[in-house]
């Protein structure tokens, strides 16, 4: 019976990456056998010890390039944007595995769902990027979505808001304009990697919601009040819009919470 602390222990600070996408593979086969134990074990590590790759060099989210489809260097630096982003969603998802213990099992099966598909959404992407000449930490990435990470490391309820809830939820907003642009430029290929990537991605940002609620509830919490209170407290600046209001209504978004984020925007 394998330990799934243990198997995110060594994903996030004991190889560098270089095993987390058969670690998490593994782990996904482990637990549709029914050979994973959710019995917490060991001191959690601070978050500030994880280790990610040396390469990509992660740079300020402002430093980026402008990145342009219209040319090959640009579809190029656009993909592994993407799969910067999907490397680190693996990581968040085996962080909040293993930084938030005596949960239901349930919570522990949805993450580890998400990691393992997560890590199947940067395989495609990688794969994508091959015949392009390019592979994945061969251009600048940021870091702006493990810094959420970091600043929620002790706060679930926070981490929920702030990840799925805010930064992945953003994906449902912008994707499908993407896929209408990668459409025009009759690159079938993308546009199934990112139709595949969107429909992966609604699940997880409802897994988000669902567990956002939950813990609210335990809590006697009002879920829209909380989120409302903590996108102001841990998120610097105004929301970005507009927003996908038919998917993250079924991503677990109630109307309120979208007609509030929309407010937030209008707000001078």
């Amino acid at each position: 019976m394998e330990n799934i602390f243990s198997i995110a222990e060594k994903c996030l600070y004991e190889t560098g990456g270089a095993q987390i996408l058969p670690l998490t593979h593994q782990a996904k086969h482990a637990l549709n056998d029914g050979y994973l134990s959710f019995q917490s074990n060991g001191a959690i590590k601070p978050i500030d010890k994880v280790v990610f790759p040396e390469k990509p060099e992660w740079m300020a989210p402002h430093k980026m390039p402008k990145r342009r489809l219209n040319s090959d260097v640009g579809r190029a630096a656009f993909f592994h944007a993407l799969a910067h982003i999907e490397w680190v969603a693996i990581y968040l998802a085996w962080d909040i595995i293993y930084r938030f213990r005596d949960l239901p099992d349930q919570f522990y099966h949805d993450w580890l769902t998400v990691a393992d598909e997560e890590a199947s959404h940067f395989e495609l992407l990688r794969q994508h990027l091959l015949p392009m000449g390019c592979d994945y930490g061969d251009l600048s990435a940021h870091g702006g979505l493990w810094e959420h990470a970091v600043d929620t490391a002790d706060d679930l309820l926070a981490r929920l808001a702030i990840v799925p809830r805010y930064m992945e939820a953003r994906g449902l907003d912008v994707t499908p304009d993407m896929i209408k642009k990668f459409e025009k430029l009759g690159d079938a290929v993308s546009v199934d990697i990112l139709k595949r990537i969107l429909e992966d991605e609604v699940g997880h940002v409802e897994r988000g919601s669902y567990w956002f609620k939950f813990i609210c509830k335990e809590n006697a919490f009002d879920f829209e009040q909380k989120y409302q209170q903590l996108l102001i407290e841990y998120f610097k600046g105004l929301p970005k819009g507009p927003f996908n209001r038919e998917m993250r209504l079924i991503a677990g978004f109630s109307q309120n919470e979208i007609d509030w984020l929309e407010n937030r925007v209008n707000v001078k």
